[in-house]
């Protein structure tokens, strides 16, 4: 089953301007991602650093809501001192700032399949880590899932 640790403008993106078509595009990957973890077909991650940018959010309709979608993560991350030496080295190698490096570090560090996120700037930095794992948007990702779907059809 695949590990997805999802950045966490993922969880937000179906609060933002839908008027923009690549919003729109994001929040219904992100959507589709959820129904898949409702499904049992994949697995999200939910850390520390989750937490704490749901709980800064300003917004109570919008904490409700990523608190909601937080119960779809099986897998939990709290604060550890390996994710702080992870995230220190992917600052200083991939010019992060600290808040991506630690969401890295803690995706890299439950050992995450994929990483996902609307940040075009990160997925761009974090291919110059070492990383195990894909780094890439989460329409990209839906799009290579129906991809392999149909390919794995094509074969029965």
């Amino acid at each position: 089953m695949t590990l997805i640790y999802l950045d966490y403008n993922c969880f937000q993106r179906g609060f933002d301007d839908p008027g923009q078509i690549r919003i729109r595009m994001e929040a219904l990957a992100c959507q589709e991602i959820f129904i898949q973890a409702e499904e049992g077909a994949v697995q999200l991650v939910w850390s520390f650093m989750h937490e704490d940018e749901t709980m800064l959010c300003p917004f109570p309709e919008r904490k409700l809501e990523v608190l909601r979608l937080a119960t779809l993560c099986a897998i939990r991350v709290g604060p550890e001192e390996a994710i702080q030496e992870i995230a220190e080295a992917f600052q200083r190698e991939g010019s992060l700032s600290a808040k991506d490096a630690i969401h890295l570090a803690c995706a890299s560090y439950v050992g995450a399949d994929v990483f996902l996120t609307c940040d075009d700037k990160l997925i761009k930095r974090a291919r110059r880590l070492d990383l195990e794992m894909a780094v890439m948007n989460p329409v990209d990702y839906v799009r290579r899932m129906a991809k392999d779907d149909e390919e794995s059809k094509s074969y029965e």
